[in-house]
């Protein structure tokens, strides 16, 4: 920090030593704009002025000084951006204290005797009185001021040495260093001159031109001839010439050398004492008598009495040579001296009919001008306060707008007062704090429209499920979203998802706290203290009651949320600079403004407003509203999966039944929809929780069906059971629909069982599982039709039902497995053939089941299929099984039979009369079961059985055909066996050809 005694040093010795020069007092001797708190009025020294300018009239801002010593507070010779602290003590030496004081003593004139002796007898007077200054005033006067009155030129201004430091940038630190660099542009007013304009005068002052030079010459030649004669004179005589000139060499040889230096003053005490040797004449006065120093005295007078009348002798003599140059000089001076007086005259008469055009031409028009200008300069003065005390209401105004919660008018207000203060008002000291406060004014009002638009989204997402949502403020929303992007904040995203997800924590808990109270069967006071545990005491319809009310109050909320996004997206889009989105499609637009009410008002209110986002910053946006909204769903769904677990914690969803499980899975799908359609995103959170416990449930009903399978399995007696009407029914939906589901039941009491089961005209034979099994398939193709996700699943589960049925069937009929299980005799030909019509009842059905699955299969799982492939081969392969037992058996009794034939009496033999009896025994046994083709092609293959044992009998018992007797018995036999075959139901065509028993020779 400086201080004053280093200011006070550079001040000048004649400001510090004096206090009053000519009459006036020093300006450091005491302050123009304030008095000392002390009451003194006046400084003893400019060190304690200096002092008193940093403590009361300069301010710090940051690292720069600021000098307020002026009027208003303003220096006028400082610039208001402030300088360093070694600059302002310069400042304050040179324009303060040394400047104002040399001004001040050099504008009176030098002080008079009596004033010194009045200053040196300490005694003060009053100043006089200032006389008026000469210069006039350049605001008051200036129409008087002309460049005549100037009295510094600017090499003096330039070079001033009472400037504290050498300002080598005297016009750059002003006006820019392009200033000095800058090119002079030629003035239009200044015609280009060339030597044609001056051909005119040239011819007209050739001729006296020409007769000056002559007179030059002439003059010339006389200065020569007088020269010259003087030359010859001296050629004429050159010894006198020769002893002139060593004559006067001599005598002025004779002067000291010291008179004829050029810079020769007695003031110089060196000079002064060569000339004078007074130390000389001291020492003779010493050491002699009185009378000889007189005498040195006087010889020093008269040798310098000497040195000047050699001199005026020279003097004289060259006057006398040079004697007529002399009076031709007088002369000529007297002529320039008329001319110049002349001149003068023409000069005074030429200003002065100037003046009087000035006065006539110039003066008015440049007062018409100069008012012009002071006129707009007042009105720009004028605009200029008028703009000054509005923003001065700024504060006021803002103040009043945010009142009426005008937030946006509050906004605007504040960015255009900032860009006026930036723009207009640069530089004006009163409004240097505006611009800070205007900031700090527009983060209130930031954290204003953030609190307003909590306590919107808490009123909206905390409102009655029941209320209707068109009592909405869409007018205060937009306002508040058009405030917060104006300030490009996006806190308000975070806000809406933070109040949503604390809303679906509150509605699940509520939900759940009134179903339980709700509830008549449930003791709130004896239940357990959580309130999960409480909800697991509800049955079915109370917990389903509960679920459904809560999908309902979240996807009101959800739509809520959508609502708020859809609007910020809207208002978004409204203020963003580029139209990339655009242009909307006509189509969509109808759509849009009939779907959300606030259309209308984002356009009303966001018409007029500036456009503060950028496309980066609209995409940002976007992309927080797309992730605030799958975050607010997926919380959603979170909770839902938390009752959903607390619920299943026990196993109550393993123990629903279908239609309750499906009517559960039907709701969970809904609410994924839904949601899904609100958000455009589809949700898996939730998805995947019914899945799995889909898979458990699945996994629970599969067990049920197969164990009851295979328990009605294990205790068929694989007898032929009649047809209820419900199965016939569901029989005949499946055939008229073409679709493998429950028919609706019809309450006919009346009904009686069928004997067979009919499918499109064909009737099959039954037993009492196959029935099952049948229902059993058709509630697994109702299941994933209700439940399409678990598809996949049941496909499998489906086919390893089937394969135990088809792998049980085997073991219990082809195995002879229900012998030992139900006490069955024996495996007849009728409990195969009802085996084998079973399993064509499933291979009738397994297209239509694969078709079913199909249609529910993704392609990724069409790969599935291939297990209906194996299916059906499988229960082909079984089908073959049992026909091949059913002609083995036959097969075995021919061959008992045939072994004990002989050919003889009576006709026909016993062999073929027992043989008869037991096709047509067989016959009747698969009659009624199997299909005829089936018949027909058991039947053939058992005749063809027979042809060939018979023929292996006939070539042991060696009978051929050559028409002897017993070759005429064995034909009566075998016409008999024909006959007998013939004789059966649908075989009367039958072609019995035997022409293959007979051994070809």
């Amino acid at each position: 920090m400086a201080t004053p005694a280093r200011i006070a040093a550079s001040v000048p010795d004649n400001l510090c030593s004096a206090s009053i020069v000519g009459g006036y007092v020093v300006p450091w001797k005491g302050c123009h704009v304030c008095r000392r708190s002390d009451g003194a009025t006046s400084f003893r020294s400019p060190a304690e002025f200096c002092r008193h300018l940093r403590d009361y009239h300069c301010t710090k801002e940051g690292g720069s000084f600021i000098c307020r010593y002026g009027p208003n507070g303003v220096c006028p010779s400082l610039p208001v951006e402030g300088v360093s602290d070694q600059d302002y003590e310069d400042h304050v030496a040179r324009d303060h204290v040394a400047t104002e004081s040399n001004s001040s003593s050099s504008t009176p004139a030098s002080p008079s005797l009596k004033d010194r002796r009045t200053l040196s007898s300490g005694r003060q007077t009053s100043p006089p009185p200032a006389p008026p200054s000469c210069v006039p005033s350049i605001v008051q006067d200036q129409h008087r001021w002309t460049v005549y009155m100037s009295q510094v030129n600017l090499p003096a201004a330039l070079n001033d040495p009472r400037l504290a430091r050498r300002e080598t940038d005297f016009f750059s630190k002003t006006w820019g260093e392009s200033f000095e660099r800058a090119e002079v542009v030629p003035s239009p007013y200044v015609p280009h001159i060339t030597r044609e304009h001056f051909r005119k005068y040239l011819a007209k002052t050739s001729a006296r031109f020409h007769k000056h030079n002559l007179a030059l010459k002439n003059v010339a030649t006389s200065a020569e001839n007088d020269a010259v004669g003087d030359g010859e004179s001296d050629r004429e005589f050159p010894s006198t010439y020769a002893r002139k000139q060593k004559r006067f060499q001599i005598d002025l040889d004779v002067i000291p050398k010291i008179f004829m230096q050029p810079g020769f003053s007695l003031q110089n005490l060196e000079t002064f004492n060569q000339v004078l040797p007074w130390q000389q004449i001291k020492i003779h006065r010493q050491d002699s008598s009185s009378e000889k120093s007189v005498q040195s005295s006087k010889l020093l007078q008269e040798k310098l009495s000497h040195y000047l009348d050699l001199v005026e002798v020279q003097i004289t003599k060259q006057i006398s040579v040079r004697s007529e140059a002399f009076f031709s000089a007088m002369i000529s001076h007297d002529e320039l001296e008329d001319h110049m007086r002349r001149t003068c005259s023409c000069i005074q008469h030429l200003r002065e009919r100037v003046r009087l055009l000035d006065c006539i031409l110039v003066q008015s028009p440049l007062k018409i001008v100069q008012l012009s200008k002071t006129r707009s300069n007042h009105l720009k003065v004028y605009k200029k306060l008028r703009l000054m005390a509005t923003i001065y209401q700024t504060q006021p105004t803002i103040q009043r707008l945010l009142g009426t919660n005008d937030f946006i008018g509050a906004l605007d207000l504040i960015a255009t007062t900032q860009e006026i203060l930036s723009q207009e008002l640069v530089g004006i000291h009163c409004f240097r704090h505006l611009g800070l406060q205007l900031v700090e004014m527009e983060k209130l009002i930031e954290r204003m429209m953030r609190a307003e638009f909590v306590s919107f989204t808490h009123s909206l997402f905390y409102k009655p499920i029941a209320e209707e949502d068109t009592s909405v403020d869409h007018d205060r929303l937009v306002m508040i979203v058009l405030g917060i992007l104006r300030l490009q904040n996006n806190s308000m995203i975070e806000i809406c998802e933070e109040e949503a997800c604390t809303s679906i924590r509150t509605i699940v808990k509520q939900t759940v706290i009134e179903a339980v109270s709700v509830a008549d069967d449930i003791d709130t006071d004896c239940a357990p203290n959580s309130l999960a545990n409480q909800m697991r005491l509800l049955n079915y319809s109370q917990w389903i009651t509960l679920l459904d009310q809560l999908f309902h109050s979240l996807i009101i909320l959800l739509g809520r949320v959508k609502m708020i996004n859809d609007v910020i997206q809207d208002v978004a889009k409204a203020v963003t600079k580029s139209d990339f989105f655009q242009p909307v499609e006509e189509e969509k637009a109808k759509e849009l403004e009939k779907e959300s009410p606030w259309h209308d008002t984002v356009l009303r209110i966001t018409g007029d407003a500036d456009k503060a986002l950028s496309d980066v910053e609209y995409l940002q946006i976007s992309k927080s509203l797309r992730d605030m909204l799958c975050h607010v769903c997926d919380h959603s769904h979170d909770r839902c999966i938390k009752v959903l677990n607390a619920r299943a914690k026990d196993g109550f969803l393993d123990r629903l039944l279908l239609s309750e499980f499906v009517q559960l899975s039907q709701m969970i799908e809904g609410f994924v929809r839904d949601s899904g359609n609100l958000i455009g995103k589809q949700s898996i959170s939730l998805r995947s929780c019914l899945q799995g416990q889909s898979s458990r449930f699945v996994q629970r009903f599969h067990e049920d069906r197969i164990n009851k399978l295979s328990l009605i399995l294990d205790n068929e007696r694989w007898r032929q059971a009649d047809v209820p009407v419900d199965f016939q029914e569901m029989v005949d939906h499946i055939s008229s629909t073409g679709k493998l589901n429950l028919p609706v039941k019809k309450s006919d009491s009346e009904s009686k069982p069928q004997e067979y089961l009919y499918i499109n005209g064909e009737k099959f034979s039954v037993v009492g599982t196959i029935l099952m099994l049948l229902k059993i398939l058709v509630e697994y193709c109702q299941f994933i039709d209700n439940i399409p996700s678990a598809t996949p699943e049941i496909l499998n589960r489906l086919v390893e039902l089937l394969k135990t049925f088809n792998s049980r069937t085997c073991q219990l009929i082809i195995g002879a497995g229900a012998v030992h299980l139900v006490g069955l005799k024996t495996i007849s030909t009728k409990n195969l053939a009802l085996a084998s019509r079973c399993l064509q009842l499933i291979v009738h059905y397994l297209p239509s089941v694969k078709s079913h699955f199909e249609s529910q299969l993704t392609n990724k799982q069409l790969n599935m299929l291939k297990h209906f492939e194996q299916l059906f081969k499988d229960y082909n392969d079984h089908i073959t099984m049992i026909s091949a037992k059913l002609v083995s058996i036959m097969d075995a009794m021919f061959e008992s039979n045939l072994t004990k034939y002989e050919v003889k009496a009576p006709v026909p033999s016993n062999c073929f009369r027992n043989i008869v009896k037991q096709i047509s025994k067989f016959h009747e046994g698969i009659y009624d079961i199997l299909s005829p083709q089936q018949i027909r092609e058991l039947i053939e293959e058992i005749n063809g059985g027979f042809k060939r044992l018979l023929k292996v009998q006939l070539m042991r018992l060696n009978v051929a055909s050559d028409g002897g007797p017993q070759h005429g018995l064995v034909m009566s036999d075998i016409a008999f066996y024909v006959a007998g075959i013939r004789g059966l139901n649908g075989f009367s065509d039958f072609n019995a050809s035997i022409d293959d028993i007979w051994e070809k020779s």
